[in-house]
């Protein structure tokens, strides 16, 4: 098992993340206790012995059957991390209520890595609020012992990311972002690793596979990369290119059956960073994935010509963002934080902006395609 130093520690650069464990009869909720138990003995004797979970993770029973599992092994033979649920607002004021029950779930006394859970649009203003007492309790938990090591995850903007380090920079060891070869550039990961970087914070991974559409990409696409590194199997060349971003320290993957636990300790018998080459190829193939992505250059000649004052490039990264995806919640969560009158639905149609966008991009039509899938019922869980 390749190995990465953080501070004093040795860290495995593979770990487990809980939040797709194997389940019973196809319920999320009904964790398949023998098969987790059964994959986590083999990472243990393979090296994998860093495991994230969170609050709500598996309808909030991942740090229940986590912590049974773990208590299988001595406390210091593992490490492990979960998160203040800060996704739901309602729990900003539940600090100390929260925190103690998650000690309780996990049967253990202290936490290796604590995150502020999913920092965003959404959420920013409430875990900046000095009266919700977040930082404040969770930095005293780490003085005493309790927290090893404090960190955050973020799925915002890296405005939104920078705004957060800005206020609590000095206590962060750790942030843990979106990354892989789609959202280098779709998500801008790019320019979080880089602030990351300048700050010396080392970098988590999450989604290094994008939720296992990297996994298995179109015919074409892997002859591209099969014919550039023969015998790298596809799933393995997310993780080469995590291998070659400078700062990761942690990838976390969320394996969900034994297969996939023994076929990634086995990529990560070895680090081998992509040539030069290989990166090109990789990020060309990403390009052609992302081929059906709305041709939006941000120009920002459509905003000057919208009646409703509409942030029309903004509003269509995140429709691209919400089709390639299949639905999921950053779109929603990000909408959800506009006003109703600069949303996607207040468009009212005019195409004025359609007649100055030199893309052509039918955007009255985007705007109502959008408005539409947000509204569908479980847009966003």
């Amino acid at each position: 098992m390749v190995t990465k130093k953080f501070q004093d520690l040795t860290l495995p650069a593979l770990g487990m993340g809980t939040m797709r464990l194997p389940v019973c009869d196809g319920d999320d909720s009904q964790i398949d206790e023998a098969k987790t138990a059964e994959m986590v003995a083999y990472a243990m004797e393979h090296g994998i012995n860093y495991y994230d979970t969170a609050w709500g993770y598996h309808n909030g029973n991942s740090e229940i059957v986590m912590g049974k599992v773990l208590k299988s092994y001595p406390r210091g033979s593992y490490y492990l991390a979960t998160k203040f649920p800060g996704y739901d607002l309602s729990n900003m004021d539940k600090v100390e209520e929260i925190f103690e029950k998650q000690l309780e779930k996990c049967g253990v006394e202290y936490f290796d890595f604590y995150l502020f859970h999913n920092v965003c649009e959404m959420n920013i203003d409430a875990y900046l609020n000095e009266k919700y007492g977040i930082y404040k309790y969770l930095t005293e938990q780490k003085k005493n012992g309790r927290i090893r090591h404090l960190g955050l995850s973020v799925h915002g903007s890296y405005d939104i990311l920078k705004r957060f380090l800005d206020a609590y920079g000095s206590q962060i060891e750790f942030c843990q972002i979106q990354l892989n070869y789609i959202d280098w550039t779709f998500q801008d990961a790019k320019s979080k690793v880089e602030l990351l970087n300048e700050r010396g914070i080392p970098v988590w991974v999450m989604e290094p596979l994008r939720g296992g559409k990297l996994a298995k990409l179109p015919e074409e696409a892997e002859k591209k990369l099969l014919g550039t590194r023969p015998g790298e199997k596809i799933p393995a060349w997310a993780f080469r290119f995590l291998q070659s971003i400078e700062g990761v320290t942690m990838i976390l993957s969320g394996m969900s059956d034994f297969n996939q636990v023994q076929e990634n300790i086995k990529t990560f018998e070895t680090e081998e960073p992509l040539s030069g080459e290989e990166m090109d190829t990789l990020l060309k193939v990403a390009d052609g994935l992302l081929s059906n992505r709305l041709p939006c250059t941000a120009c920002h000649y459509c905003t000057s010509h919208c009646p409703k004052g509409l942030d029309i490039p903004g509003l269509i990264e995140l429709y691209n963002e919400h089709s390639f995806t299949g639905g999921g919640f950053i779109a929603p969560m990000v909408v959800g934080t506009m006003p109703e009158e600069k949303r996607p639905s207040a468009c009212i149609g005019c195409r004025s902006c359609e007649a100055v966008c030199p893309q052509q991009i039918k955007i009255s039509e985007t705007m109502r395609d959008f408005a539409s899938k947000l509204v569908k019922p479980g847009a966003g869980k």
